[in-house]
């Protein structure tokens, strides 16, 4: 797998931001029974820039905790058998499949971290695997498709040891 990695500004999390952004994409591919190696780009940024992306791509002029930008449109989520006809979701060179971007707002990781009690990793991992769960195609605008991605959430984070 490739994870493109990049932070800007000077607001750091306490953590080992890109080996556990690593370890979360893989497991929640893993969980998904993603059957490529897959790139994904991860952009750690400040609720300015943040803000400022949520306005432009969804007309929402707020800070968020993350986005997700998918390169693939799914029929069904997490059913990656059409992809085997699609060259064009691959990397040509890698041969990866280009899953797309995550951009996630570090002073949100902090301040969600402490509003729900729990750790600024516990935090950061959710947001990653929930963002990734967007890049494979499922979503949570149904009450039904909510409730499978919180249970897909809990697992994935459970089964990296990653409790609240």
């Amino acid at each position: 797998m490739t994870l493109n990695f990049e932070e800007e500004g000077s607001l750091k999390l306490p953590l080992e931001c890109e080996a556990l952004a690593r370890r979360t994409v893989l497991a929640a591919l893993d969980f998904t029974g993603c059957p490529y190696e897959a790139e994904v780009s991860l952009l750690l940024t400040t609720d300015e820039e943040i803000r400022q992306m949520n306005r432009e791509f969804r007309d929402t002029d707020r800070a968020t905790d993350v986005l997700s930008f998918p390169m693939i449109d799914y029929k069904e989520a997490g059913n990656f058998d059409f992809l085997e006809d699609r060259k064009d979701c691959f990397h040509p060179e890698t041969g990866e499949l280009l899953l797309g971007d995550i951009v996630i707002s570090k002073n949100k990781v902090l301040s969600q971290a402490s509003e729900y009690g729990h750790s600024p990793e516990r935090e950061f991992a959710f947001l990653i695997t929930h963002s990734v769960l967007h890049l494979t195609g499922y979503d949570h605008i149904k009450e039904n498709e909510r409730l499978l991605m919180e249970q897909m959430q809990r697992a994935i984070l459970e089964n990296l040891g990653i409790t609240r």
